[in-house]
C-alpha cells in the first residue's frame, strides 16, 4: 500500500532502527517505546490487520512467530517479555499494518499494553 506508513519503512523510504530482517517480515525499534526493549515485527506483505489472516497468508504470521523468540534472544529477553497485537479503532491499532509489538526488558506490568 502506498500510503502505508509500515510498507514505506519495508521499502527503505522512511528510515528505522532495524532490528532484524528476512524474507518475510522485518522488525525494528519502536519510536515511542513503551518498555525498554521495545520492537515492531511486521510482515513484509500488507496486512491490515489479525482480521486479514486467512489460509492463504497464515504461513507469514507463523513464520513471524518463528522469529520472534529469536529477536526476543537477541535482544537480551532471557527473563521474559510480551507479544501484542492491536486490532482495530477500539483496540487502538495506530497504524493499519499487521504488527506484533516484543516488550521486555523490565517486570511488566498487568495493564502494560
Amino acid at each position: 500500500m502506498s500510503d502505508c506508513l509500515f510498507c514505506k519503512i519495508i521499502n527503505g523510504d522512511i528510515p528505522s532502527n532495524k532490528a532484524y530482517e528476512d524474507e518475510k517480515c522485518y522488525a525494528f525499534h519502536d519510536i515511542n517505546p513503551q518498555a525498554p526493549v521495545h520492537v515492531l515485527v511486521i510482515p513484509k506483505i500488507h496486512l491490515s490487520s489479525v482480521n486479514d489472516i486467512c489460509e492463504e497468508n497464515a504461513n507469514v504470521v507463523a513464520h513471524i512467530f518463528s522469529v520472534i523468540p529469536k529477536i526476543a534472544k537477541e535482544l537480551n529477553l532471557e527473563n521474559g517479555y510480551r507479544v501484542v497485537t492491536n486490532i482495530g479503532e477500539d483496540g487502538r491499532q495506530s497504524v493499519k499494518h499487521l504488527h506484533f509489538h516484543i516488550l521486555g526488558g523490565k517486570n511488566l506490568t498487568e495493564f502494560m499494553a
